[in-house]
Protein backbone atom coordinates (compact mmCIF):
# COMPACT_ATOMS: atom_id res chain seq x y z
CA UNK A 1 0.00 0.00 0.00
CA UNK A 2 1.35 3.26 -1.02
CA UNK A 3 2.20 5.58 2.31
CA UNK A 4 0.34 9.39 2.32
CA UNK A 5 3.82 11.08 1.94
CA UNK A 6 4.06 8.91 -1.28
CA UNK A 7 1.19 10.02 -2.52
CA UNK A 8 1.35 13.45 -1.54
CA UNK A 9 4.62 13.57 -3.31
CA UNK A 10 2.92 11.93 -6.93
CA UNK A 11 -0.24 14.61 -6.73
CA UNK A 12 2.48 17.71 -6.05
CA UNK A 13 4.79 16.17 -9.35
CA UNK A 14 1.39 15.36 -11.17
CA UNK A 15 0.15 18.91 -10.59
CA UNK A 16 3.47 20.73 -11.65
CA UNK A 17 3.52 17.98 -14.25
CA UNK A 18 -0.05 19.69 -15.38
CA UNK A 19 0.38 23.18 -15.07
CA UNK A 20 3.80 22.71 -17.52
CA UNK A 21 1.72 21.41 -19.84
CA UNK A 22 -1.21 24.02 -19.84
CA UNK A 23 1.84 26.69 -20.45
CA UNK A 24 2.79 24.97 -23.47
CA UNK A 25 -0.25 24.09 -25.20
CA UNK A 26 -0.64 28.26 -24.71
CA UNK A 27 2.36 28.44 -26.23
CA UNK A 28 1.69 26.44 -29.26
CA UNK A 29 -1.46 28.17 -29.80
CA UNK A 30 0.18 32.04 -29.65
CA UNK A 31 2.90 29.75 -31.97
CA UNK A 32 0.05 28.26 -34.22
CA UNK A 33 -2.18 31.71 -34.33
CA UNK A 34 1.11 33.86 -35.62
CA UNK A 35 1.47 31.45 -38.35
CA UNK A 36 -1.68 31.37 -39.53
CA UNK A 37 -1.75 35.22 -39.79
CA UNK A 38 1.48 34.78 -41.20
CA UNK A 39 0.14 32.80 -43.99
CA UNK A 40 -2.76 34.32 -44.33
CA UNK A 41 -0.54 37.49 -45.52
CA UNK A 42 1.47 35.82 -47.72
CA UNK A 43 -1.25 34.17 -49.57
CA UNK A 44 -3.18 37.67 -49.61
CA UNK A 45 0.53 39.02 -51.32
CA UNK A 46 0.13 36.17 -53.78
CA UNK A 47 -3.18 36.60 -54.73
CA UNK A 48 -2.68 40.40 -55.56
CA UNK A 49 0.89 39.32 -57.43
CA UNK A 50 -1.38 37.01 -59.35
CA UNK A 51 -3.72 39.47 -60.25
CA UNK A 52 -0.92 41.66 -61.16
CA UNK A 53 0.46 39.72 -63.94
CA UNK A 54 -2.49 38.63 -65.58
CA UNK A 55 -3.43 42.55 -66.01
CA UNK A 56 0.18 42.92 -67.05
CA UNK A 57 -0.37 40.21 -69.47
CA UNK A 58 -3.87 40.51 -70.53
CA UNK A 59 -5.50 37.48 -69.16
CA UNK A 60 -9.08 37.40 -68.70
CA UNK A 61 -9.80 39.02 -64.89
CA UNK A 62 -11.69 34.83 -64.52
CA UNK A 63 -10.40 33.16 -61.55
CA UNK A 64 -8.90 29.97 -62.73
CA UNK A 65 -10.80 26.55 -61.36
CA UNK A 66 -8.71 24.67 -59.00
CA UNK A 67 -6.79 21.67 -60.03
CA UNK A 68 -9.21 18.59 -59.66
CA UNK A 69 -7.98 15.68 -57.15
CA UNK A 70 -7.52 12.74 -58.89
CA UNK A 71 -9.95 10.08 -57.32
CA UNK A 72 -8.69 6.99 -56.09
CA UNK A 73 -9.66 3.93 -58.01
CA UNK A 74 -12.08 0.91 -56.32
CA UNK A 75 -10.05 -1.92 -56.49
Amino acid sequence: MINFKNLAEKIKTLETERQNLLLEIEELKKMADSKTKALESEISMLREEVKSLRILLGAEEQEPEPPKLRQKKKK
